[in-house]
């Protein structure tokens, strides 16, 4: 992470991880239209193998790792459509990514808003 602070669950998306996730992030972008969708649920690694993902994306994809996926280049953004196709959204990855339940993250960013308000409201900020 050269240079940034590692915050854990964080990864950066720079130059050389959409080069490292360019298969990834192109095969989550088809999750766009349904029938894409629909092919991936029928078989699965026939779709990964056709978007040529390496290994360690394939291991990421079949045990739903979004943490996994996002060390391996890809992008959040893209990623949402893969996980979309199973009823999750992004408060569900983002909850994986700060090890939180859901519920729980969900509380976090409501008192991160709360808190900003304050601030902006003219309060003090926390130390």
């Amino acid at each position: 992470m050269s240079g940034n602070a590692a915050i854990r669950g964080t990864y950066i998306f720079d130059g050389q991880a959409a080069r490292r996730g360019y298969a990834l992030n192109k095969m989550c972008y088809s999750f766009n239209e349904a029938k894409n969708r629909k092919e991936f649920l029928a078989d699965e690694d026939a779709y990964c193998s056709r978007y040529g993902l390496n290994a360690e994306q394939r291991q990421a994809i079949r045990s739903r790792n979004v943490l996994a996926l996002l060390a391996a280049g890809g992008n959040a953004y893209y990623l949402a459509k893969f996980a979309g196709i199973f009823g999750l959204d992004m408060q569900d990855i983002g909850a994986q990514q700060t090890g939180r339940t859901v519920q729980q993250f969900k509380d976090h960013l409501q008192s991160y808003a709360r808190f900003t308000a304050g601030v902006n409201a003219g309060g003090t900020r926390r130390g």
